[in-house]
């Protein structure tokens, strides 16, 4: 699943491939992926210039003057910019058409994702997210703060969107095994010293994430259709029963909240 700095890689991409450019058709080859597609669009967005593209959580914002375009990639969703004679492939479900004769296309095999529109920043989906990771509210003390009486396990709250964005499954995994914290241990029960040092771990595996072009374990592939490399550093994730690179145990494999952890049993307390 495309998860932060996958989103963030896609957002780099595309900015200087759509942003000034004029929107000339928009296809909708089916009507709705995990939610419908607003049928609008295809008179919306007709003629409308592309002013900005940002990133808030797991979302993409194309923002126009009438509105913003909110894209969401799902579990297996890609967008692509490419010649307009390029033929549509499999799963190619929203098209936007430019004046200059290139096309975006979202891709998405699983119908996971999501292609909705707002007249501003507003969504229900966007209202109710945490803060950025990677920007200054997300400080030493925010986790802390968070955390009081909180009984749930540490990775599933650190991976609570509604708390911090973007923290999803891999590099919760990886930001534990960096701060040296066992995934099961209570929220509530994490010293003000070690959410600072996670804190530290989580702003710097995302940002070596994103530096490395995201992770490609399965779907995940960037605008120019070149895999994330940070999957090579992994450091736990998708490794069990290897040995630590610290100190060569074995990692383990648990699942929590229906998603697999993984740990390293000795490092991790």
């Amino acid at each position: 699943m495309p998860e932060l700095p996958e989103v963030e890689t896609t957002k780099r991409g595309l900015g200087p491939l759509i942003v000034n450019e004029t929107v000339e058709k928009v296809h909708l080859y089916r009507d709705n992926l995990r939610w419908e597609i607003p049928k609008h669009l295809s008179v919306t967005l007709v003629n409308q210039v592309i002013n900005t593209i940002d990133r808030r959580g797991k979302y993409l914002l194309i923002r126009f003057k009438v509105g913003t375009l909110i894209i969401h990639l799902g579990m297996s969703g890609s967008i692509k910019v490419v010649g307009s004679n390029t033929p549509l492939k499999k799963h190619d479900h929203f098209e936007l058409s430019f004046t200059n004769g290139t096309v975006m296309r979202l891709n998405d095999p699983r119908r996971f994702g999501a292609v909705l529109f707002s007249d501003d920043d507003s969504h229900p989906l966007l209202d109710s997210l945490g803060v950025e990771p990677l920007e200054d509210l997300f400080d030493e003390f925010y986790l802390y703060d968070k955390s009081r009486k909180k009984q749930q396990n540490i990775k599933a709250f650190i991976m609570d969107s509604k708390i911090v964005v973007g923290v999803g499954n891999i590099y919760a995994c990886e930001s534990l095994f960096c701060a040296g914290i066992n995934p099961e241990r209570k929220a509530g029960s994490v010293s003000k010293k070690r959410y600072a040092l996670i804190t530290q771990c989580i702003k710097g595996i995302l940002s070596q994430a994103i530096k490395a072009g995201g992770t490609t374990l399965k779907d995940f592939s960037s605008v120019d259709g070149q895999p994330g490399y940070f999957s090579q550093t992994l450091s736990v994730y998708g490794r069990e029963n290897e040995n630590c690179t610290q100190c060569k145990r074995k990692i383990t494999r648990i699942i929590q909240n229906q998603r697999s952890s993984f740990y390293c049993p000795s490092c991790q307390t």
